[in-house]
Order: C-alpha cells, then structure tokens, then sequence
C-alpha cells in the first residue's frame, strides 16, 4: 500500500504542474513548493533549535492560532516554521508575526520530506485538524521528534477507518498524542487501537473569544452605522447576494444599515452588487471620497477586517451555505452575541448544527424564508438579544481547547 501511496504522489506532482498552466492559484502553489529548501537553507542555521506549525489552508492556521501563540510565549528561543499547503493559507500569512519561517509544504514524497526534515530536525510538530501526511509524518518518527494533531475531527467513511487505508492509519499512530473536537471522534480513533486520545474541543472557540479582548474600532464603519440597527453580511457568494439585494431594493426598513463582505473581491463582482441595488452604497476602497452615514450599504472590498466588522453587527448572515462551496465560519459573529442567519447547506458543520438547535441561529432555503426571519429579528428586540446571547453562551461553553493542550505539553 505505501507504494501505491508513492506512486500517487508522483502523479499529483505531475498532474499539478500540469494544471498549473490554466489555474494561477495552482501555479502558485506549485513555484512556491519550488521556492521552499531555498527559504529554509537561508533562513535556518545548524544547531538552531526550532518548531514546526502545519495547517492546509487558512481555516486550519485560524483554528490552531490561539496554540502557536501560547507555544510562540513558551519557546522564545526557537524559530518557528509555519507551512500550508494550499495558496489561500500561504498567500494571505505568509507575513504571520507567529513564525520564522513561512513556507509552502513540498509533496509528501519519500525523498522530499527526508530532506525537509533534515533541515528542520523540530523539537514539536504541530498539525492542525486533518492534513495528514505519511512520509512526513515517519520521518519525524524516525528520528524521535515529537508530533501532536490537535482539533481533529474524524468520521467514519473517512480512508484511516476502512479495510484500504493502512498508510493513512498508519501515519495516525506516529503522532505521540491527538486532541480530538468530539466524542465521536475518539471513538473511532479507539476503534483502530489508538488510545493517546484526548477530547479538548476545538481550537476556533478559544480564537474567535480571544477577538474580544482584542481593539476592534473602526471609526469608518461608526460613522457609516450612524447609531442603527446594522446587518452584516459575511463572506457572501453570487447566491447569497441575491438574497440581500432583493431584500434591500423591496424592504422598507429604510433605518436599517447593511454591509455586505463578498468572498470575492474581484472588481466585476463588487461592481455587480452595486449595479444591481437601488439604494446608496459605499465601497471601503473608497470611503474616503464618501458621505459615509448617508449611504444605506457598505460594501467591504478588501479582506482582513471582518472580524471586527461583526462586532457592529445587530444580525448576521454568514454566506456559503446557500451553494455548495461550504458555509463560512460562524462563530465569527457568534462570539458578538449576534442571531445568525444562513442557507441550507450546514449538515457538515456541527458548530452551525448546534447553534440552530439552540435558537441562534436560522437556516433558510429560498427568499421568502430569508425576508421573514430577517423581518421578525429586525422588528422584535426581544427574541433578537435573546437568539444572540444563546449564541454567546454556546462560544463561552466550548472554550478551552488551548488549556489542556498547553496542559498537557507541560509548559
């Protein structure tokens, strides 16, 4: 098995570079994983001691930053190598203050990752949910170090569980510990003999909290609110723009405010929206030239700033769930004690599962279904303090992945 798993390996390089010349998002990923033993031998000295943080992509380096932080304050000493490998992650945090080193990970092949951790020889890996890797994985057993998967979430149809999947089994018994999000997790970690188990939850709650104590002002959005009721939509698609715009051109809620946060900032998007409402609208790119309390939309073409754009939310819609691109993170919002509104598309997200279970949050499937929920969370302050506070709660209740990690790393 571990030949054919090889193998593979080979004819993804292949076919990634072959795709790399129609896809500029592949290609990136594919001249960076070239870029990546000429940044290490650079940047890393023998004899220095070090850490090594993996995530996949973005989500994952959210999720395990509140860890890299506490592991940041604990190894002074040590340089810190951050990799992704998906260009999302790399692109946007390739300039983390969390680490050294940011570099993309090179393919999983037997001859790569030696070489890879050679240089690296870490005292503790870290990887972040799911993106496992064999040969990487042996290698660090082989030479004694130290690795832990913290929020992982497993289920059962996946390859580590099924008769086929003895290399990818395999890699999971190399980490010395792994802290799972759920219960039903350890029970299929248990169900293949792996025992270092630990439920700790996951990390993300511990993230968004810590956005609380964090300066999350933005005068311009301020001046924009003008002191209403503000909604803000987030990381919204083609499919969930519709719904807002006809909601905003029909509604007669001319006190309300909106901003809408696109996924896509491509200017034809953007452009798009603002084509298609009948009412005033700014973009943050050029807010500066705006009346900014006049307008009735905000629209944010730029990223990094969502997070703290929720905090002057009164409701939020949180797109993706209306397609099938996959719903985008809701405890954003959630941690603001905020009632959220999303599509229909939510069965693999416990947390969004949850939080519907508890009157927090809303899924609907088409435009009347949207207008009334958005309607009676507008019109009743009531039952609009009372859904977001249940959703404060559910973030405050699941907090505390980070403690028993740190915990159990005895630093």
């Amino acid at each position: 098995m571990g030949f054919i798993y090889n193998i593979g390996i080979g004819v993804v390089h292949f076919g990634l570079k072959c795709a790399s010349l129609f896809n500029k998002k592949i290609k990136k990923g594919v001249v960076g994983r070239q870029n990546t033993f000429k940044v290490l031998e650079s940047h890393l000295n023998f004899g220095d001691k070090t850490l090594w943080f993996h995530c996949a992509s973005l989500g994952e380096y959210e999720q395990g930053l509140p860890v890299f932080k506490e592991l940041r304050k604990h190894y002074k000493q040590h340089k810190i190598v951050l990799s992704f490998f998906s260009p999302s992650g790399y692109e946007i945090r390739k300039n983390s203050p969390i680490a050294d080193i940011v570099v993309y990970l090179p393919l999983d092949s037997k001859r790569l990752s030696k070489r890879f951790v050679n240089l690296l020889n870490p005292e503790l890996s870290v990887f972040v949910k799911y993106d496992i890797w064999p040969n990487f994985l042996n290698e660090l057993k082989k030479r004694k170090c130290r690795a832990i998967l913290i929020s992982a979430a497993f289920r059962k149809n996946q390859s580590y569980f099924k008769f086929y999947g003895k290399v990818l089994r395999r890699a999971l018994f190399t980490f010395e510990h792994i802290f799972t999000q759920n219960e039903v997790s350890k029970a299929l970690l248990e169900s293949i003999n792996y025992n270092d188990v630990t439920v700790s939850g996951d990390t993300r709650f511990d993230r968004v909290f810590s956005q609380l104590e964090l300066n999350n002002n933005l005068l311009f959005i301020e001046t924009f609110k003008d002191d209403k009721l503000c909604v803000v939509a987030g990381s919204t698609w083609p499919e969930d723009e519709n719904l807002l715009i006809d909601y905003i051109n029909s509604s007669n809620h001319k006190n309300v405010k909106f901003i809408i946060a696109p996924h896509n900032i491509k200017t034809s998007q953007i452009n798009n929206i603002q084509e298609k409402l009948n009412v005033t609208s700014v973009l943050y790119s050029k807010k500066e030239d705006k009346q900014l309390a006049s307008a009735q939309v905000f629209i944010i073409d730029t990223i990094g700033i969502l997070s703290k754009v929720y905090s002057y939310a009164n409701i939020a819609y949180v797109g993706g769930a209306m397609g099938h691109t996959g719903l985008h993170n809701t405890l954003e919002p959630a941690v603001f004690g905020i009632p959220i509104i999303i599509g229909p598309n939510h069965q693999k997200f416990p947390e969004a599962n949850a939080m519907i279970n508890i009157n927090g949050m809303f899924s609907i499937s088409n435009q009347e279904a949207f207008n009334n929920i958005l309607n009676e969370l507008i019109q009743n302050k009531e039952k609009r303090l009372s859904c977001g506070k249940n959703c404060s709660d559910y973030i405050q209740k699941n907090k505390g992945a980070v403690i028993q990690i740190i915990d159990y790393l005895r630093i």
